[in-house]
């Protein structure tokens, strides 16, 4: 399984952007989705979260500026970025909770991260 991030870059503060999370490979079901992020020099936090009924949960932070939304035909979580704040700069990775076969344990699969830097 992998899952692949895109649509980060460089934003002036106020911007928006629109981060995208495919996973591929073998996938029976997949359960929670998730953004993190990851500033210089700071620990991993969550960003948003998503359930595979649809429900969500932000941090208090990006709350009414961020919608974390899913397309479970296409296996891909996303991220709309609005009113950016300099302070969100950070690498964002995608996560989803994943199972490959009926049998098999429910694994965290995370990707490789993607650059949003917000700055004029």
């Amino acid at each position: 399984v992998q899952l692949q991030a895109s649509g980060g870059g460089l934003v002036q503060p106020g911007g928006s952007l629109r981060l995208s999370c495919a996973a591929s490979g073998s996938i029976f079901s997949m359960y929670d989705m998730g953004w993190y992020r990851q500033a210089p020099g700071n620990e991993r936090d969550l960003v948003a979260t998503i359930t595979s009924g649809g429900g969500t949960n932000y941090r208090d932070a990006v709350k009414g500026r961020f919608t974390i939304s899913r397309d479970n035909a296409k296996n891909t979580v996303y991220l709309q970025m609005n009113s950016l704040k300099p302070e969100d700069t950070a690498v964002y990775y995608c996560n989803a909770e994943i199972k490959t076969s009926r049998i098999s344990r429910m694994g965290d699969y995370w990707g490789q991260g993607t650059l949003v830097t917000v700055s004029s």
